[in-house]
């Protein structure tokens, strides 16, 4: 069963969280999320963390572990992000996570942890507007798309194209597997 875990804060992307988790759930994922110290959060709309009677506690920064994941999804909502890249674990994680070659995939306001990670330089992403500037700083070659694969980096430029970038987050993942199986 692969599994995966979505990163987040206080005031993230409620559609992101929302959507990544019950879609990773759906295909028979295991599912963490974490956030820091393991705390509940509330999404910029009220969606609390957990988010319902059946989820797992929430994990912290300080329990992520690269060889326990195939992939880490980091959703948006610009408060969220701004705020968990400045977490010295979660930006350890991301680095081992890519060194791995594990899918890192960053979701609208996302990849601001990916900059802040130092996991971009080289690659090709897409990105929300209010961030483009920091990704083309952080050396990608940013292109106007909704999702972009770059090997096991993904990127989506807003929450509207969840739907494609889960898809590939799966599709990823499944040939690395496939891989790895040979």
């Amino acid at each position: 069963m692969p599994s995966a875990v979505i990163i987040t804060g206080p005031g993230f992307q409620d559609h992101d969280v929302v959507y990544t988790y019950y879609r990773l759930l759906e295909e028979g994922w295991s599912v963490d999320i974490a956030t820091k110290n393991g705390s509940d959060v509330t999404g910029k709309y009220g969606i609390p963390l957990p988010m319902d009677k059946t989820a797992r506690p929430l994990i912290s920064f300080e329990q992520l572990n690269a060889p326990g994941y195939d992939a880490v999804i980091l959703t948006g909502g610009h408060e969220a992000p701004d705020r968990v890249r400045q977490d010295s674990n979660v930006l350890d994680f991301v680095r081992a996570m890519d060194a791995a070659g594990k899918v890192v995939a960053g979701l609208c306001h996302g990849p601001w942890i990916m900059v802040s990670a130092g996991v971009l330089k080289g690659r090709r992403a897409c990105a929300y507007i209010g961030l483009r500037d920091d990704v083309i700083n952080a050396g990608a070659d940013v292109v106007d798309s909704d999702v972009i694969v770059d090997g096991h980096i993904i990127t989506c430029s807003y929450y509207a194209y969840v739907g494609r970038f889960m898809q590939q987050v799966f599709e990823t993942v499944a040939k690395q597997q496939a891989v790895a199986a040979v």
